[in-house]
């Protein structure tokens, strides 16, 4: 009676499982897009160069993720969108964050 009652349940633990792990990869994955774009979006206004500006943000977002810097008269946008990951779940979207920091004195381009 006890292995039925096992082979049953087992199957819905192991999914449960498999759901929060997709769900807590996601929340990685976004948290990893916010600092990256906090960090980019920082060193632009400083007036670092574009690739270090880059560097710093692949640096901290998962592997695969784009980065696009808008320079504006005013401040900066730094975007971070992750790559789509295979998930239980396929409704979910990729990770993706933005940043906006004012230009430094004397950096604005």
């Amino acid at each position: 009676m006890v292995t039925a009652e096992l082979a049953l349940a087992f199957p819905a633990v192991i999914l449960v499982l498999a759901l929060s792990l997709t769900g807590l990869t996601l929340g990685i994955d976004q948290l990893r897009c916010e600092d990256a774009a906090r960090v980019a979006a920082r060193a632009a206004s400083r007036g670092e160069p574009a690739a270090a500006v880059s560097a710093a943000a692949s640096a901290r977002a998962p592997e695969g993720s784009t980065v696009r810097v808008t320079p504006g008269p005013v401040s900066v946008l730094v975007e971070v969108t992750g790559p789509a990951r295979i998930r239980l779940l396929p409704s979910l979207p990729s990770a993706s964050a933005e940043a906006q920091a004012r230009w430094e004195p004397g950096a604005q381009p």
